[in-house]
């Protein structure tokens, strides 16, 4: 069986959580916008058409809500960083980049985003 890289996107999952280091910031919940991209070998999906050789998005997305919005983050980088340990810990993905967006946190930005980037070491 030859190798059949297959990318999966998560656009736009927007989530509440508290997320800064401000007093207002850590009183109330905000909106953020997370984006991730995955890539893993599909091979044995294509030919099998069974979840259970795919790399289930519904349940990685399912993880990232609860940790999103059941914790709190002083910086985006934390966030970001979290949530590349859960994507990590799925062994079919061989890589992955998470941006996050914090909507309004300049005045005069419509937001400001990190984006993390994860390769699995061969």
């Amino acid at each position: 069986m030859s190798s059949q890289k297959a990318t999966i996107y998560i656009k736009n999952l927007r989530l509440r959580t508290f997320i800064g280091f401000n007093e207002e910031e850590r009183t109330k919940k905000q909106d953020v916008i997370v984006n991730i991209q995955l890539c893993y070998d599909a091979a044995a999906a294509t030919e099998s058409d069974s979840v259970d050789d795919a790399c289930n998005y519904k349940v990685l997305t399912k993880k990232i809500i609860t940790l999103v919005e059941e914790q709190a983050f002083d910086l985006l980088e934390k966030m970001a960083g979290d949530i590349i340990v859960l994507i990590a810990a799925i062994s079919k993905v061989q890589e992955a980049s998470v941006e996050i967006d914090k909507p309004h946190a300049l005045r005069f930005a419509d937001s400001v985003s990190v984006k993390m980037e994860y390769r699995r070491e061969a």
